[in-house]
């Protein structure tokens, strides 16, 4: 796996795996812009066959903004014109896909045996490798800068490798690491967390850090939090 800005590629699958764009989140213009320059920066550098959302396209549960159809319009544009084949699959938050022109699915099985879904609930389908979004993980370090992150945990659901990418737009507060299983929700697969390490990357260096279950009392919780 190769850890980008918000995204993660497999080379394995020849696949860009991103989620929760939540597209209408936000004002339409500064939303598109900044979405469609992170998205097209990961499309030359990786050149992926198939780029894959894993779920909250979308913001809007009810009615859509002014602007969400044009900016998800871009979105599918930009993949299109890489060359790249786009599958999304449904998160907890894209019932309004079909007033968008996109179909989804509840899971996408790839060439490696990777099943990627959103992470809201068990996934129905067997994987050698999860990678789901839904968490918006973010780390503080004690003294740092506070960053979204990754989570990797090795066998960590049924036996099999899961990795929790962080919300693609920006405007997501993030779930402090720190604080899951205090309390906050946590997705299936994250249940429980202790055994997932955070992954940041951070002026083009990916971090690692020890598994959460290592790092009491050098995570910053929810006091405070930023993005």
């Amino acid at each position: 796996m190769v850890f980008g800005q918000r995204a993660a590629y497999l080379p394995a699958a020849d696949a860009l795996v991103l989620a929760d764009l939540h597209v209408g989140r936000g004002s339409a213009s500064d939303e598109r812009r900044d979405i469609l320059a992170r998205l097209r920066g990961h499309l030359d550098r990786f050149e992926p066959a198939r780029v894959v959302v894993a779920g909250d396209l979308l913001h809007a549960t009810g009615s859509l903004p002014a602007g969400v159809a044009e900016t998800v319009g871009a979105v599918v544009g930009a993949i299109e014109d890489s060359a790249a084949g786009l599958r999304v699959v449904r998160g907890n938050r894209d019932g309004m896909l079909a007033a968008v022109g996109v179909s989804a699915t509840d899971s996408v099985r790839l060439d490696d045996g990777t099943v990627v879904c959103h992470g809201h609930e068990e996934p129905a389908a067997d994987g050698d490798r999860y990678v789901v979004g839904h968490q918006h993980p973010a780390v503080t370090i004690s003294g740092g800068q506070r960053r979204p992150c990754f989570l990797y945990g090795p066998g960590q659901y049924d036996s099999a490798d899961v990795l929790v990418v962080p919300a693609f737009t920006r405007l997501a507060a993030g779930t402090p690491v720190g604080t899951l299983g205090d309390g906050t929700a946590v997705s299936p697969l994250l249940a429980p967390p202790a055994g997932y390490r955070p992954i940041v990357v951070s002026n083009g260096e990916t971090l690692g850090f020890p598994a959460l279950g290592d790092l009491d009392g050098l995570l910053v919780g929810a006091r405070g939090y930023e993005t």
